[in-house]
């Protein structure tokens, strides 16, 4: 073999004008890709980024582009029925400031999801508060338990509600489970034959397609949502996917993280959002469900969704517009910290117009890249005055922002570029200051307990400043 490699080599090398082959083909690939890239018209940042990698690795940059590269999802039959939901009318009686008006049509206009209420909703901090409550309501479930999950691992955590869903499936309630294919990559399909034998339903969004090689990969396209929809009357959504990593009863280093169980009309929008993602992944016709009996609550909300169906990116927009709207403080908390510009303006402004502005990210997260590419925004967030906190020394994994007394955005949806871009993702966005009051006690007592960043901070060349600012360079494309 090596002999044949040898003359193949020789015989390559003698043909003549080769260089001024291969260049041409260089000009040929780089002007047709970088063309395709370019009409995307995407940011220009993670344009250019895309356009160095693919002029520095000639093939094999075309390669990655097609596996990891930006794609478009088109949903356009799922959003249309979207608009002809019959969802609940907004919460009456309740008279939101102008701002409120404002967001309220943004979150509207970018999700086709209108502003609804909720009879109750309360935090569960950490996976202990949250699977426990899942597990009782689960037990409870008559008619049907709706769930979506980007990470549900076969271990005690999961086992524990696997048991409970095979138990209602039995009982005749109908249980539908849609996993991401790569979240929930380590969990073989068999973990989940009781379930499917005793007649729940099972689903993989976006599974592989490496043997499809005419069509382009969805390896970074997942469905980072966690959603939970039991007989249309309680819902889950936040941060906590379905692992013992997040059980501080099981792990003394468990994930710190935040959900939100609700009821009322707002249920009505996270079951949209299930049966569309169901129908989206199962090929089949949206699920035709009764349609439910009105619960106008005290506690106005409305369900905000993005992803890559959509260029809206719908919750990016939110998430700025609030902390435009904030007259008296800012408080983000978040797992990675990888701003765009629009998110960082915001952020400075807030704090240079002497809001009280609070970043809270975890000392050490789960990808020391993304820790860097967080570290190299501080210099100039601490410069306009926002304070940054480092909790540790368990991974916050706590997706929340809080302006004001009332008004809160919590859900999936980390704080960038590939939560606000690539992933489907959802949140809530609360107008209630009794919840914003619990969480701001909470956020409060997650800064008390972690690390202030100090404005002289370390600038050492090797160990800070270098190291961070090589992460930054890829930020875009993370």
């Amino acid at each position: 073999m090596p002999d044949a490699l040898r003359e193949f080599w020789t015989a390559l090398l003698a043909v003549p004008h080769l260089k001024l082959y291969l260049s041409l083909a260089w000009a040929v690939y780089l002007l047709g890709l970088g063309g395709w890239i370019v009409l995307q018209k995407r940011e220009p940042v993670a344009t250019l980024s895309w356009l160095v990698c693919l002029a520095a690795l000639p093939y094999v940059g075309f390669i990655i582009y097609y596996w990891l590269g930006p794609q478009r999802i088109h949903r356009q039959r799922l959003r249309r029925f979207r608009a002809k939901a019959n969802l609940p009318p907004p919460p009456e009686g309740f008279r939101p400031s102008a701002d409120a008006i404002e967001l309220a049509r943004l979150g509207q206009a970018t999700t086709g999801l209108p502003p609804t209420s909720a009879t109750d909703a309360r935090l569960l901090v950490d996976g202990g508060a949250k699977y426990s409550a899942l597990l009782r309501d689960v037990a409870a479930a008559r008619e049907h338990v709706h769930l979506e999950y980007y990470i549900f691992y076969p271990d005690q955590t999961g086992a524990a509600l696997r048991d409970a869903l095979i138990e209602r499936a039995r009982a005749g309630v109908k249980v539908r489970l849609l996993l991401d294919a790569v979240g929930s990559g380590k969990t073989p399909a068999r973990f989940f034959h009781d379930l499917v034998a005793a007649g729940g339903e099972l689903a993989w969004f976006h599974p592989s397609r490496f043997l499809q090689v005419w069509k382009r990969p969805w390896l970074n396209l997942r469905s980072h949502r966690k959603i939970v929809v039991i007989d249309g009357r309680i819902a889950y959504t936040g941060g906590i996917n379905i692992t013992d990593e997040e059980d501080e009863r099981l792990r003394a280093d468990a994930y710190r993280d935040l959900h939100v169980r609700v009821e009322g009309d707002v249920v009505s929008s996270l079951q949209l959002v299930f049966v569309e993602d169901w129908a989206y992944a199962t090929g089949n016709p949206p699920i035709t469900l009764p349609l439910p009996v009105p619960q106008r609550g005290h506690v106005p909300v409305q369900v905000l969704v993005s992803g890559p169906d959509s260029s809206w990116e719908a919750i990016h927009r939110l998430h700025v517009g609030a902390i435009h709207s904030a007259e008296r403080r800012v408080w983000l908390a978040t797992p990675y910290f990888v701003p765009g510009e629009a998110a960082r303006m915001a952020l400075t402004s807030a704090a240079l117009g002497g809001l009280d502005v609070r970043l809270l990210v975890p000392r050490r997260s789960d990808s020391r890249l993304v820790t860097l590419a967080a570290r190299s925004y501080f210099d100039e967030l601490l410069a306009a005055g926002v304070r940054v906190y480092e909790y540790g020394p368990r991974m916050l994994h706590t997706k929340a922002l809080l302006c004001d007394d009332d008004l809160a955005i919590i859900g999936s949806a980390n704080f960038d570029h590939r939560s606000f871009r690539l992933n489907f993702e959802v949140s809530l966005m609360f107008r209630n200051a009794a919840l914003c009051a619990d969480l701001a006690a909470l956020m409060d007592t997650e800064c008390a307990a972690s690390g202030c960043v100090a404005v002289d901070r370390s600038q050492s060349l090797f160990a800070t400043r270098l190291p961070e600012a090589l992460a930054r360079l890829v930020s875009p494309v993370l």
